[in-house]
């Protein structure tokens, strides 16, 4: 049987229940395809930073366009995700790390950003006064913060049903072809015929892609996080290092979520992680150096989710090179959960519009065409 739709989104993560919803908005009623579950993989797992500090330059307009929408979340999903806004701070260890950040800080200054701001020993103390007394400072992004991935990617998924997306969870989008103008993809007994199809599947959009005649260089990799005993409050923004692999935040409940990069590896064929334990002792090695506070704590869990990193760690944005209807929203590279909710907002006015005023003309799928390699 074939059912008819506006669009077809294939990946249920934070980034397709975005561009779902962001279409129902627009007046375009998509399906919405996961091969598991909303939320199953790197969007319902990851450490839930809403970061636009120390973003690679090509994707802070779409950063901030995101921002603005993070601040005002709930009127959006109806539901607050969770969402805190402390800031977050990127702390130098020594006077090498801190005079990488004061260019940094410049070259965005220079390029009409502002953002980012250098701050010194004294107002590292304040916004972070149990760091160790070696750092003598570091960056600012005073609107970041944080949100419950899970909560969010669900919130996404709940709004844009609400609207009219239709969506499909536990069968994978197979048989994925364009014909007469519309591009079909079979989904367990259905097929869907739609004139948009969405390639928004994470780990799995690379092979989608491929299959379309547009190979990416990405890989799969599965960052690791922890979440530590309870311990007395002693911090309010999300802390990243210059030098050094890691992130982590407190909850309101005493609990520190411990990140930064370290991988374990990665099976997505059977959905599943291997932990690098050597990886996660060195994350928590770095916490307690950095916060004597925490040596008295113990890692209670730890866990992985699966995503795609590109090779120039940045996502593959935008239309295809090759097929009329076709939009590619994947690679993101371990730091996409803040772009999600502009993503789609962006993605939905390519597909209405033709064009966006947000600057994305770096991220596009024709950087790993054959003739520009």
């Amino acid at each position: 049987m074939t059912i008819g739709a506006d669009a077809i989104v294939v990946g249920g993560g934070i980034h397709g229940c975005s561009t779902a919803l962001h279409l129902c908005l627009a007046g375009i009623k998509p399906v919405l395809i996961e091969k598991d579950y909303d939320g199953r993989h790197a969007s319902g797992v990851n450490a839930g930073g809403v970061r636009q500090l120390a973003r690679h330059i090509p994707e802070i307009p779409l950063s901030i366009r995101s921002m603005g929408i993070w601040e005002r979340i709930s009127e959006l999903v109806d539901d607050d995700c969770s969402f805190e806004s402390h800031g977050q701070v990127l702390v130098a260890e020594n006077d090498d790390e801190l005079a990488t950040c004061r260019a940094r800080v410049a070259e965005l200054n220079a390029l009409g950003f502002t953002h980012e701001e250098l701050i010194g020993v004294a107002e590292l103390r304040r916004l972070v006064p149990a760091v160790a007394d070696s750092c003598p400072g570091g960056v600012v992004s005073r609107r970041d913060g944080a949100a419950n991935p899970a909560q969010t990617t669900t919130a996404f998924r709940r709004k844009a049903e609400r609207l009219g997306a239709i969506v499909r969870e536990g069968v994978a989008a197979t048989n994925i072809r364009q014909s007469d103008g519309l591009w079909h993809v079979d989904a367990g007994a259905d097929s869907y015929a739609a004139p948009v199809l969405v390639n928004a599947a994470g780990a799995w959009a690379g092979r989608i892609a491929a299959d379309l005649g547009e190979p990416v260089p990405v890989e799969t990799v599965a960052p690791m996080l922890m979440i530590t005993s309870r311990v007395p409050h002693f911090i309010d923004p999300v802390v990243i290092l210059r030098g050094r692999k890691l992130s982590f935040k407190q909850f309101s409940n005493g609990t520190v979520l411990i990140g930064g990069g370290h991988l374990a590896t990665p099976d997505q064929d059977r959905n599943e992680t291997v932990l690098d334990w050597k990886g996660l002792a060195i994350s928590a090695r770095t916490v307690f150096e950095l916060f004597p506070v925490m040596r008295d704590a113990s890692i209670v869990r730890a866990w992985a989710g699966i995503e795609a990193r590109t090779k120039d760690d940045l996502p593959v944005f935008g239309p295809s090179a090759l097929h009329k209807g076709l939009y590619h929203q994947f690679g993101f590279s371990l730091h996409g959960f803040q772009l999600g909710p502009g993503a789609g907002a962006v993605m939905a006015e390519l597909i209405t519009n033709g064009g966006t005023q947000t600057r994305i003309g770096d991220l596009g799928i024709d950087r790993f065409h054959p003739s520009t390699l």
